[in-house]
């Protein structure tokens, strides 16, 4: 069934629309936008005092299929998505087996499809069982579907290697994604080398270890004119790197996370294995430079880095829990209690960081924007909606978020995905 969303105010990234308008919506895709449309049999949504955004767009998730379906699937997470506002998720590789050939991508894709609720793009390993040895078969998995490739969960640490990986790159026209993160300086640590990590006896992974693994990085993406995606990046000194780089014309790009712009290491004071993450939450500084960086567009994107694990798996003392949080459901409250509301990104922004600069990082060109003619990738949203994370409301397989019991702002009210309906509040 075709779909009118009426009194529709738009906001893209060039901005918010002067007035309402009607969107109608045929076959997948937006066929007009106009001050007032005829009705003729369509499914009406009625807009009125909500805002209509492009879908959001994730590039970083992990839905833990094949091999932890214990902590996630592809189910679960895609029903956590389009609650979220996202229609369009990158899902990571370290899986089990990892997402290394082209037949575990197209199992992801044919889960995906029956699942039919969001866009899935499965992010291919950059070395083979992201062991850090062997490239795989990048070609293979471009014609696959993949259209990036990382060894996330894991950090390039051969600098030969990622040399060699973003020329084949290049060649096969994927981004590298990088994680970065020097192992032999991170140590295993649990949270932030600091005064705090001095304070509670836990080891420290110290933010250099981020830091030399980007200016590694730089240099070659300057040295062989390729493309490099940082991922959640997470301090000052990695923001300032890539802005000077941009000033430079390296071709370099970059996302972060909601929790790296609004929680602190002193939240790991309370030893709640849900702050425990990858990178480890840092300093206020670096929290202020993630926002400043999202602000000037330093920092290209959000992303959730959503990394579900079981109540088992946190349940244990800090040392020893597995590093990550849940982050689709909660990513856009959290951008407009930390972000919108006190005037560090305008609502266009909000968009730009969510759906335009990733549909553009990833080549998704009929994504990222509400126009005649692009694919119906839509989310509404009310913005005077305030509400509490709870666990009951969690839609994730997995409740490992630190924001349980928090009130947020901000609350999408449908997503529509390929032109269907597939969130309603």
């Amino acid at each position: 069934m075709s779909i009118l969303i009426i009194n529709a105010r738009v906001v893209n990234a060039s901005g918010e629309s002067a007035a309402a308008c009607d969107i109608r919506i045929d076959n997948g895709r937006i066929e007009r936008m106009a001050p007032q449309i005829s009705r003729n049999g369509e499914q009406i949504i009625d807009a009125v005092g909500k805002l209509v955004l492009p879908g959001f767009i994730d590039l970083h998730v992990h839905l833990r299929e094949p091999g932890r379906e214990d902590k996630e699937t592809i189910a679960t997470g895609s029903q956590a998505a389009v609650k979220g506002g996202f229609t369009s998720i990158f899902c990571m590789p370290n899986t089990t087996p990892a997402i290394d050939t082209a037949q575990v991508v197209q199992y992801i894709l044919d889960q995906a499809r029956k699942v039919g609720l969001v866009n899935v793009y499965p992010v291919g390993a950059i070395t083979k069982g992201r062991a850090g040895v062997e490239i795989t078969e990048m070609m293979d998995l471009r014609r696959a579907g993949c259209l990036g490739l990382s060894d996330d969960g894991r950090g390039l640490m051969n600098a030969g290697l990622m040399r060699r990986a973003l020329e084949y790159a290049r060649m096969s026209g994927l981004l590298i994604m990088q994680h970065c993160e020097d192992e032999t300086l991170s140590n295993k640590g649990a949270m932030n080398e600091s005064a705090v990590s001095t304070l509670l006896g836990l080891k420290g992974d110290p933010l250099v270890s981020e830091t030399v693994i980007i200016a590694r990085d730089i240099e070659l993406a300057r040295y062989l004119s390729a493309r490099v995606h940082f991922m959640h990046i997470s301090s000052a000194r990695s923001v300032e790197l890539i802005r000077r780089a941009k000033a430079e014309g390296v071709p370099v790009t970059c996302e972060a996370t909601p929790h790296h712009f609004a929680l602190t290491e002193d939240l790991v004071k309370t030893f709640n294995t849900a702050a425990k993450v990858n990178p480890p939450l840092r300093g206020w500084d670096d929290v202020a430079a993630i926002r400043a960086g999202l602000k000037d567009g330093t920092i290209d994107c959000i992303a959730t880095d959503h990394a579900p694990h079981t109540q088992e798996d946190k349940e244990v003392e800090f040392d020893a829990a597995p590093p990550g949080l849940i982050g689709l459901e909660t990513a856009f409250g959290l951008v407009v209690k930390e972000l919108v509301n006190p005037g560090i990104l305008t609502m266009a922004q909000v968009v730009e960081r969510m759906s335009g600069a990733p549909a553009r990082i990833m080549g998704l060109e009929s994504k990222g924007v509400i126009a005649a003619g692009k694919d119906a990738d839509i989310v509404i949203v009310d913005m005077n909606r305030e509400w509490t994370v709870s666990r009951e409301d969690t839609v994730s397989k997995s409740k490992n978020s630190p924001f349980l019991g928090q009130r947020l702002q901000g609350r999408v009210v449908a997503t529509i995905c390929g032109g269907r309906v597939v969130y309603e509040e």
